[in-house]
């Protein structure tokens, strides 16, 4: 591999940089509505319900729930800039949704808090420990109540690799263009991020690295964190038009429950 990765890169990358770099999928309002539709009918959502946005960045799913009636929202995640966002949107908004930073891995939230906990915008495989994601899900098997749902949106990785592109870039307004290089090594896809304005020149140069998982390997790793009625839903696709859209295009949707307590 030529390109080298700080196994902490997901602690520092995701700032406002970030929200600039990925705004076509993560400041998208359009596309997050559709997204919301689609989990709406995966996951039967009650108004009273108490919802976790795990690793919910500035909490964009969160806020259209709260939008259409969904009052109880938590969103919890590493990066304190994503959060001021999402707490300036909420605000913005008129939305009471709680937000949480700290480690998806041990919240320290109360056991059986949450009706329904989402994982979602590929939001696993960040870190190289291949046991961390296990111990996300199991966290949100502790956090969740007895017949909880879980729902989880990644990429998928069978689609990735079958449509792999080394090098992709896009423009961003007329001044800022994001240049990505990539390179599968296994079961990851390693990135060079370079950010440049037409104007000052480099903003940023950053690498990171994602876990590709295919729908048999989610599966089984869902099911070892204690959940049943493991489900893939594959071909989620919220972009419209043609491009790349790196990580957030090609997506699965994973949904599974807690065992009711006997």
């Amino acid at each position: 591999m030529s390109i080298e990765v700080n196994p902490d890169w997901w602690k520092t990358l995701f700032d406002d940089v970030y929200l600039t770099t990925d705004a076509r999928s993560v400041c998208n309002d359009d596309l997050t509505r559709r997204e919301v539709d689609v989990f709406c009918e995966l996951v039967p959502f009650r108004r009273q319900d108490r919802i976790l946005d795990l690793c919910g960045g500035h909490g964009r799913h969160s806020l259209e729930l709260c939008r259409r009636g969904y009052g109880c929202c938590t969103v919890f995640d590493y990066s304190h800039t994503l959060l001021e966002r999402g707490q300036r949107g909420a605000s913005k908004a008129s939305c009471a949704i709680s937000f949480v930073q700290g480690d998806a891995r041990s919240t320290d939230l109360a056991d059986g808090s949450f009706d329904r906990v989402m994982i979602l915008g590929n939001s696993l495989g960040y870190v190289p420990d291949g046991e961390s994601d296990l111990q996300i899900l199991i966290e949100a098997f502790r956090l969740l109540v007895p017949d909880g749902w879980l729902l989880v949106d990644l990429t998928d990785g069978r689609q990735v690799k079958g449509r792999f592109s080394p090098n992709a870039w896009h423009e961003i307004e007329p001044n800022v263009v994001v240049c990505r290089q990539r390179e599968i090594d296994g079961n990851r896809i390693c990135a060079r991020e370079m950010v440049l304005s037409k104007h000052t020149g480099l903003i940023r140069d950053k690498t990171y690295c994602v876990r590709l998982y295919e729908p048999e390997a989610i599966i089984a790793l869902v099911r070892r964190a204690g959940y049943h009625d493991v489900r893939v839903h594959r071909g989620f696709r919220p972009h419209r038009g043609k491009g790349d859209f790196g990580f957030m295009d090609q997506r699965m949707l994973v949904t599974a429950r807690k065992h009711q307590r006997k």
